[in-house]
């Protein structure tokens, strides 16, 4: 790259996210692939302050954004236009800067869904759970009514009205079926949860660094997990949180948070270069780095 050469800006907008591996991932695609780019975090603490920040990107030719927790809603009112899969679920992720006019997309959805592609012939048609009301949850909802067929989504909340938030102008609703969280501690809650065969961790809760880093969406010592279950965590650092490592000692199928990561990661590259993300070498460079921070 010429030292004169104009760079492309692109970069992460989300609120106290400096522990992402998002800069390492797509720095070093840029630089496989010899692109004039560079991506960096973008914290902005409150919500009152994305519509600021996504104008003053046009003004300042940002190329593109990531986005995440918690703006994934937010962001939607200040773009000019959405993405098929964007407006199916009223969350974006990714966003494209075209001469000041900014296209949201939604690459959490063919994210999420990859590294259950081998494993689809073990969820058509039986129940799978999702822990969360955000919009990764909503994109969870999608992925499976798109590519899996499942008999029911049971998402799991705290608080019903947030789920009736989450759910408000989705098509498929009925596919929903909002539970409490509250459930797990009773008598049905190993039935609520054993009957599922996937169950998936769309909250932050087990991020390292956060109060609820020890923690797990489902209660400890109810032995809620078993044999013939998949369990994936949207979480990616630590690589194994505690839902997994007691869904691994369960016997259970486990996928990481990192596969979604680069998974959408490798979505929005194309979305924004028209090239294919060298995914082999960024899951190279990203594990390295991960084993030798230990944040595995």
């Amino acid at each position: 790259m010429s030292k004169r050469q104009a760079i492309n800006v692109f970069g992460l907008i989300g609120r106290n996210v400096d522990y992402s591996w998002s800069p390492l991932i797509h720095n070093t695609a840029f630089q496989a692939l010899g692109l004039p780019c560079v991506y960096t975090i973008f914290n902005i603490a409150a919500p009152e302050l994305v519509g600021d920040a996504l104008n003053g990107s046009r003004a300042l030719g940002i190329s593109g954004f990531n986005v995440t927790i918690p703006y994934k809603k937010t962001v939607v009112p200040f773009l000019d236009e959405l993405s098929a899969e964007a407006e199916a679920i009223g969350a974006v992720n990714t966003i494209v800067n075209d001469h000041g006019r900014l296209k949201g997309h939604n690459t959490d959805i063919a994210g999420f869904a990859a590294p259950l592609v081998p494993l689809a012939e073990r969820i058509h048609g039986k129940p799978v759970c999702i822990f969360g009301n955000g919009g990764a949850a909503l994109a969870a909802v999608e992925a499976f009514r798109l590519h899996f067929r499942p008999s029911s989504v049971r998402l799991m909340v705290r608080n019903p009205k947030k789920a009736e938030a989450m759910l408000e102008g989705y098509a498929h609703r009925e596919l929903v079926e909002p539970r409490l969280t509250s459930e797990l501690d009773g008598p049905s809650g190993k039935t609520l949860l054993g009957e599922c065969c996937v169950i998936v961790n769309a909250t932050p809760i087990g991020t390292a660094g956060r109060d609820d880093a020890i923690r797990s969406v489902v209660p400890p010592g109810r032995n809620l997990l078993h044999e013939g279950q998949i369990v994936y965590d949207m979480v990616y650092h630590p690589l194994e949180t505690p839902l997994l490592a007691e869904a691994r000692a369960a016997g259970a199928t486990t996928i990481s948070g990192i596969e979604m990561l680069i998974g959408q990661a490798a979505r929005s590259f194309f979305i924004w270069t028209g090239q294919q993300m060298p995914v082999e070498t960024v899951r190279n460079t990203v594990l390295a780095e991960i084993e030798k921070s230990g944040a595995a």
